[in-house]
């Protein structure tokens, strides 16, 4: 017997929320570029990724999870762009997971989502290369901004916190299939 999540209907509403909400085309817009911006900025803090991408120019890459839909294609230069809207994607990873409570609770445990992928190996291979290999240094970021010294404070305090999520998550998990072995146990 599978345990169920204490709250069904948070699931249903967020289900039903985000099905039934759809954002004004340029909020979609402005959010893609922003989202593009950050990743390049990422990319350009690991020259092996930039190089990688560079030999993919002109490919693209269509990421998606439910009705979202973020089309990239790699740039001469390494980077990523948002694909022209006729371009015909290359490559398409959707994630299956559909709760966005699901999703949350695979991030705090360190774990990928669920991709279903179609498309061209070759670039699929590349772009878990990047997933693995490509992180993003926030505590330099942001020691640029407020210091070197404030700055590891909050890594380490962000730290200190991803870590008590990742044990209360994994702590529930483990809580739960030890409650599904004893059910079972039973008569």
């Amino acid at each position: 017997m599978a345990t169920q999540s204490p709250f069904p209907f948070l699931n249903d509403m967020l289900g039903k929320l985000g099905s039934g909400l759809q954002p004004p085309a340029w909020v979609v817009d402005e959010v893609q570029h922003r989202i593009v911006l950050l990743l390049n900025h990422v990319l350009m803090q690991e020259p092996e990724a930039t190089s990688r991408l560079a030999r993919q120019k002109g490919r693209v890459v269509l990421l998606q999870w439910r009705s979202i839909q973020l089309p990239l294609v790699a740039t001469p230069a390494g980077l990523l762009d948002l694909a022209a809207a006729g371009d015909h994607p290359d490559l398409t990873l959707t994630i299956t997971d559909e709760s966005p409570l699901q999703l949350a609770q695979a991030a705090l445990r360190g774990d990928k989502p669920n991709v279903r992928i179609a498309g061209d190996v070759q670039l699929a291979a590349e772009v878990n290369w990047l997933f693995d290999h490509v992180r993003w240094d926030l505590e330099e970021d942001l020691s640029r901004i407020v210091g070197d010294p404030v700055a590891h404070t909050i890594g380490q305090a962000a730290r200190s916190v991803g870590q008590a999520l990742r044990r209360f998550v994994g702590g529930r998990k483990d809580a739960a299939a030890g409650h599904d072995e004893a059910g079972k146990a039973a008569p």
